[in-house]
Formats: structure tokens, sequence, C-alpha cells
């Protein structure tokens, strides 16, 4: 069957997955979302067999339908291979009850990797079959991860370059230090001085411009996505969840069709949803918590049905989670509108304009699969420090967080719960280190990354070796106001 795309926003746009990987965000402004959500079309116990890159090819097959098996395949192969430092790509660690899905074995040691090594694969075989003849410029803004993993991914990939944008103050000194050491010709880094919030904006505001877009393409650009609004962002992240349930039950831990519940540490809502659509594909989770930190503008939505953005920004220690207008969670307020466009369009511009909007009792009736839940700075770092005092096992805040949710909700339901594990403690090595104790505090970023590979016996990271005597080759600043400017800039366009 084949699988289009449409906009979450009106319903005269129907495209194929190539070309809303290669669009990124609808011309309306609105996320491309499929046309129905496909079934997983196997046995659920054939999932015990597979290894991740069988897992990734039996999921995409169903929404990337207009890519070839061959095409198919050499994205999947050419992104999950030895860049991964463990054949398994996400292996799933028991620790205390507990299922730690370790998502951060890619070239950068964050999960972004799990997608971002493959949508340049999907972005250059999407230009090929739609006969793209101009440059593809990537651009995006990162939270922390999301910089260097598209970084990584598109370095040098030929007809395309990258622009990143992050918070100048709102990221970890190892985050920051991998994203401005990054090689290659057709790579930008920019640090705005402003927030996550404010850098996603100004993406969206470049996206949305006709005059801009036009300019680009006489000078031969075109712009796409590596945000997780891109669609090519999303799918891969489905598979993480299905391949987690093939390995608990590989494990003997469940039978088939028996349920798992899953914890989610969310700021932008992309990794939450893959898994509300692996479920929505017949993968038995039975309760999606989503863990936020201070920043809990998602807990507060799931507890009340009003969406309000009008709040102080938190810098927290889990700064990839530090957001307060969640992208994604478009994507699901569409489908609990009925697949309404206009009302969904309705809700976003009122998040644009007025801060906030609320949903309807009915609306609400159908996230009884979704439970909110948040950790403060305090509960965090107690968190790394129990389990660590208990187990030995050291994990990042952002883990942390689901950690916590996981103690506090899931682990009274007696359901097997695995837990999205999103980045490598050394990409946070001060916070977490703290967390254990805190003598560590006087020691410089890299003394910590050596003690933490003491303290816990994980071989440090090549991606925090690499960056330990690399020199700075990017060093963009500009305000929140002049990101347009300073895109045009890098591409030599004129004002």
């Amino acid at each position: 069957m084949s699988i289009m795309y449409k906009s979450t926003r009106s319903n005269s746009e129907k495209v194929t997955a190539s070309q809303a990987i290669l669009k990124g965000l609808a011309e309306d402004g609105g996320l491309f979302v499929p046309e129905s959500i496909p079934a997983l079309d196997m046995d659920l116990q054939k999932l015990a067999t597979l290894s991740y890159q069988e897992t990734a090819y039996e999921v995409m097959k169903l929404y990337l339908s207009d890519f070839t098996k061959e095409e198919l395949l050499h994205c999947i192969h050419g992104a999950y291979d030895d860049k991964f430092d463990t054949p398994e790509i996400a292996p799933l660690v028991k620790k205390d009850g507990a299922f730690y899905l370790e998502l951060f074995h890619g070239k950068t040691i964050a999960f972004k990797d799990m997608a971002l090594s493959i949508l340049p694969y999907l972005m250059t075989t999407s230009a090929k079959k739609n006969g793209v003849k101009n440059e593809i410029v990537i651009l995006t803004a990162t939270s922390g991860d999301t910089g260097k993993a598209a970084l990584a991914g598109f370095a040098e990939v030929e007809g395309t370059s990258i622009i990143v944008f992050y918070p100048k103050n709102g990221v970890s000194p190892i985050q920051e230090k991998q994203m401005l050491t990054q090689k290659g010709a057709n790579t930008h880094v920019v640090g705005i001085v402003g927030n996550f919030d404010d850098a996603q904006t100004g993406v969206k505001n470049m996206f949305n411009s006709k005059e801009l877009a036009a300019q680009m393409d006489q000078a031969g650009y075109q712009f796409s996505s590596a945000n997780s609004i891109n669609i090519g962002r999303l799918v891969p992240q489905i598979v993480y969840y299905v391949y987690a349930y093939g390995r608990l039950l590989e494990k003997g831990e469940l039978q088939a069709g028996e349920p798992m519940n899953v914890v989610v540490p969310t700021g932008n809502f992309g990794n939450i949803l893959a898994a509300y659509y692996a479920k929505n594909m017949g993968i038995p989770i039975q309760t999606l918590y989503c863990a936020s930190n201070e920043n809990k503008v998602l807990y507060d939505f799931f507890q009340t049905g009003t969406y309000d953005r009008k709040r102080e920004f938190i810098l927290t220690t889990s700064p990839s989670m530090d957001i307060l207008i969640s992208s994604n969670l478009e994507r699901l307020i569409y489908r609990i509108t009925g697949e309404d466009a206009s009302q969904t369009k309705a809700f976003m511009d009122a998040l644009s304009t007025q801060g906030e909007y609320s949903i309807t009792p009915e609306m609400k009736g159908k996230l009884a699969d979704f439970v909110g839940g948040f950790a403060s700075e305090e509960e965090t770092h107690a968190t790394i420090k129990e389990v660590y005092d208990k187990t030995g096992y050291i994990m990042d805040t952002h883990t942390a967080v689901a950690s916590n949710i996981y103690y506090q909700k899931a682990a009274k339901s007696g359901i097997k719960t695995v837990i999205a594990s999103t980045a490598s403690p050394y990409k946070f090595t001060r916070s977490v280190m703290n967390s254990i104790d805190e003598k560590y505090d006087s020691m410089s970023d890299f003394e910590l990354v050596d003690e933490l590979n003491k303290l816990s016996g994980v071989k440090i990271p090549q991606a925090i070796e690499e960056i330990r005597t690399a020199p700075i080759l990017h060093d963009t600043v500009c305000d929140k106001t002049e990101m347009e400017k300073t895109v045009k800039t890098i591409l030599g366009l004129g004002e």
C-alpha cells in the first residue's frame, strides 16, 4: 500500500514520502503526517529474531513507500554501520527492574544519531528521485544534540550544506565544543543571543518566507530541515521502540502480545510521538510516560488540557529538554481533533498569537495513553546518585528525568518498562559527577571525563576524545533578530 503525506494545517497538499522529506515543513506551515498509520505486517514473535537493520527495513518500508527496496536498504546499511560502537545499535540494559534503551552509541553520543545518521541518505535519495538540481540547505535549530548529530551526518555530503543555530548560553560545554569543532566546508554553526524557542521560531519564519525562498531558488538553493519536524526524522525513531519490544521478546522478558510501558524524556515531543506511532502500528505499548524537567509545559498540558507557553524559561542541567514550544505535539493534536486541519491551525495560531490554547474534554479523552510526569533539578540529581549507588550504572541528566518518572509512576504498574536513555553521561559530565559527589566540581571538564571513566568502567567515547584538542572552527554569534541576515551572509545572498 502506498502511503501519502498531508499537512496538519490544510487538506489541499498531498505528497509522497520523499517529497515530504525534501520539503521538511508543509507550505502552509503545517507538519507532514501519513494519511494513515500503517499496521506492522508481521507476527510480533518474529521481531525477536530481527537485527536493528532488519527491524528498520520492516518499519520504514511501510512509511517510505515510494522508496524501492534497494534504495531503502542502501540508506539503512549506510546509516547503521560501524559509526555505532556496538553491533546492537541500541542495546537494552536492565538495571533495578527497568530496561534502559541506550540510544547514544552513535557518532555524537546522543539519541539524535538514531535518525540523523540516516537522514542524509534519505535526503539525497529523495533529491535524486525528484530531480532536484538546487543545493539543499539544511536549516536547523538545536537545544544541544540535534545540531552536532546533523552536522556530523551532513558534513561533506554532496549537494547539501547545513546551518545550525543554537542558544549561545543554553547548551553544555561538551555539546558546544562538539558543534564548534565540526569539520566540513559545507557546515556552519551560529550561536544566538536568545533561547532554543527563539532559535526554532527564527528557523520556522525562514521556512515560511516566500520572499526568501524565491531569492534562494534564484541562487540555486532550497531549504530543508533536519529538525524533528521532518518526517524523515520521525520515521527512523519509530524503529527503536519496535526493536526494544523485539529485544524483550528475545530475552524472554515478555511473551508476544504482552504489553510494555515506555518512559521518554521529552522536550520537542518527537521522541515520545514515535513511540505513540509504534503503539498505533500494533506494538503492545500500554502507557506512554512523558517525562519533563522543570520546563513542564507538557506535564501541565496532560494534566489540564491547556498548552500554555507563557511562563518563565528555566535553564536546567537537562538542556535538550529546555523547550516551551513542543513542535511535534502538533502531529498529536491533529490526530485527537479527528484530523481536523482547520481546528489544528486555529490552535497553533492561538499558541503563536496568545501563547496558549485549550483542547476540548473529548480531545483530552483521546490522550488516555499518555501520563505526564516531571522531575525537579534536585530529584534529577538524586536519581543519578541513587541508581549509581544501587547498581553502579551512571546515566545522563535527561535519562535521569525519565528514570525519576519511572520510579514515581511506572514502577508500580507491574508492567515491563523501557526508559529511553537519550544521551551518554559523558556529554554532561559536570552535572552527572556533581550528582554523585560535589567534590568533583573543582575539576576541569576533561578531568571529569577521566574520572567518569574510572567510576563507570565505560570506555570514553571517540566523540569525546576527538574534541579534547580539536580547534574551534566556528565562532559566529548573532542576535535572535538577525538570523535571516546571517543565513543570507553565509549563502552569499544580497540584501
